[in-house]
């Protein structure tokens, strides 16, 4: 559900934490963190406040956008999973979504595609659905990528998800 200044007040009560403040906490925590286990339940708890309209000035201030492209740099693949289902929930929001790119996530979320990992691959068609726009859509648009996106909207039987990803995809972007 989203939220609103009123709602979150009526939720954290007057005692508190703000969300700010909460953020702020989860990334400090993040950063320091060494247990990889540890560092995987920060960036998922992250990411789900990535969908929020509510939280992306928090998240664009704390700059999570970068922590999220980050996590995809890594070799542990649930921090790749989750640091691209920040991008994927955070990228609906046309501003988020000029951040990822500037940063040079493109070529990182283009590389998820490749991912063993199910959600990997899901949030990695979510976030390319809408990060592609006229500014980028060569970039995105390569015939290997297209060919990629592709052969998942033709996967139905390996997986639903995939296909219909893919399929809004091709739709919006090349029909």
């Amino acid at each position: 559900m989203f939220t609103n200044e009123q709602r979150q007040e009526e939720r954290t009560g007057k005692y508190g934490t703000p969300r700010l403040q909460y953020l702020q906490e989860l990334v400090t925590q993040f950063q320091s963190a060494t247990q990889d286990e540890t560092r995987e339940k920060i960036v998922a708890n992250l990411a789900n406040f990535a969908y929020d309209p509510y939280n992306y000035n928090f998240l664009r201030q704390l700059n999570v956008l970068e922590l999220f492209l980050d996590c995809i740099t890594e070799p542990n693949e649930k921090l790749v999973e989750f640091g691209i289902g920040g991008i994927c929930n955070a990228s609906a929001d046309p501003t988020n979504s000029n951040i990822v790119t500037q940063c040079g996530g493109i070529p990182l979320v283009i590389q998820c595609l490749s991912s063993p990992v199910r959600n990997t691959v899901n949030y990695a068609l979510g976030a390319l659905y809408y990060l592609c726009n006229e500014s980028n859509k060569e970039e995105v648009l390569k015939p290997e990528v297209v060919d990629v996106i592709k052969r998942y909207a033709d996967a139905e039987t390996v997986s639903v998800s995939f296909s219909n990803l893919a399929k809004a995809f091709l739709d919006k972007h090349l029909l």
